[in-house]
């Protein structure tokens, strides 16, 4: 949250009692997960930081649940049933109010929201009843009669309007309760206007912008992501050697629980990390016994595999094993070919590097062997 310095007390009521359905959510879209928190949750931390006092928030019939397990862990807020439609809902979330000067009135549906908003908003209340965030139109005007232009309107005259509205409290409750109640008053400064209030107009912010379809929920994955493993296995005499889904003639074997080929698990865990899969552990548990003595190749394939569920394919492989012994370069180019092979890319995506430690440490005294990989995956 940006400072603005400190701001005026006030109130808040954050609307949160509509179905949502049009997001095509299975639960109301101010309950569904936005940016890795319930929508409904962003607003109020953030009315919270700024130091709202009273919250109140409108809930739909039997939504208390989800409301609480939305906010789990906040305090500072109180729960109203909402009614049938917005007005009776913030009508409602008035009268549990209370005690207040200024006053806050917000969608849920409007999760990002930034702080100088608020406190141009409770600024502006220094000298009107209301004040609203708006936008200028910048679009041309269409007035549509039966699918046809009937006229146009001047955009110059015409804002966006946004919330949080800001009110002076005994006003726009006195609003709501002198409002006929028949008709749908669209927003709460008509009803404050209604009631022959003044609303004022500051500045809004593009970033208040309002969750209404399932494509707002829509996540676009970056186009490029990338990944890196690191696996090390001991050496051991009387087990095969595997390298890059290559055996490899030596007087000692990488010891493990499946061939222990470390190159290949290098690869594996760098694609699981590229794609947020986990890791080969968490894919081929070592106590799973029907891993036991299992082909790395399978675990590579694997990985590939959600790779491509991910929306994404191999863009590059980049491998280096580290050891003293075997000498890599005689294998090089048929590691390569085995790994375009099992990932069906083309070789040219692929590389294969060695290095020693310098005879220093495990490696370096040929007690067992390392790989490090990093991938990139592209999105399709």
């Amino acid at each position: 949250m940006q400072d603005t310095g400190p701001l005026p007390q006030f109130a808040a009521i954050v609307v949160a009692a509509g179905k949502g359905l049009r997001a095509g959510q299975e639960l109301p879209k101010q309950f569904a997960i936005w940016k890795g928190k319930p929508v409904l949750r962003h607003s109020v931390e953030t009315l919270i930081s700024a130091g709202a006092d009273p919250l109140v928030i409108a809930i739909p019939p039997n939504g208390e649940r989800a409301a609480r397990h939305a906010l789990a862990g906040l305090t500072g807020f109180t729960l109203v049933v909402g009614g049938e439609t917005r007005q009776l809902s913030v009508a409602r979330a008035l009268e549990e109010v209370g005690e207040a000067d200024r006053i806050l009135i917000h969608d849920a549906a409007r999760p990002h929201l930034p702080v100088e908003v608020i406190d141009r908003l409770l600024s502006a209340l220094e000298n009107t009843e209301g004040a609203i965030p708006v936008l200028p139109v910048v679009d041309s005007l269409s007035i549509d009669t039966e699918g046809m232009m009937a006229g146009s309107a001047q955009r110059e005259q015409l804002r966006r309007v946004q919330t949080p509205q800001a009110f002076r409290y005994r006003h726009i409750l006195e609003a709501h309760r002198a409002w006929d109640g028949e008709t749908d008053a669209g927003d709460d400064a008509q009803v404050l206007r209604a009631a022959g209030g003044d609303v004022a107009h500051v500045q809004g912010d593009e970033r208040l912008a309002k969750l209404t379809f399932a494509e707002d929920f829509m996540k676009v994955a970056p186009a490029i992501r990338t990944g890196m493993g690191f696996d090390v296995h001991r050496l051991a005499e009387g087990e095969e050697l595997w390298l890059g889904g290559i055996r490899i003639e030596h007087d000692k074997g990488l010891a493990g629980h499946s061939d222990a080929d470390v190159a290949l698990h290098a690869i594996v865990d760098a694609l699981l990390g590229a794609v947020a899969k986990g890791d080969i552990g968490s894919h081929f548990p070592p106590s799973d016994p029907q891993w036991k003595g299992a082909s790395s190749d399978r675990f590579l394939i694997h990985a590939g595999k959600l790779v491509g569920d991910s929306g994404y394919r191999v863009g590059n492989i980049d491998l280096t094993i580290i050891c003293e012994a075997p000498k890599i370069g005689p294998y090089r180019e048929a590691m390569r070919e085995r790994i375009a092979n099992l990932l069906d890319i083309d070789i040219g995506a692929i590389s294969v590097k060695a290095t020693t430690t310098e005879r220093l440490g495990f490696a370096g005294r040929g007690e067992g062997i390392a790989a490090q990989a990093i991938v990139s995956v592209i999105r399709e």
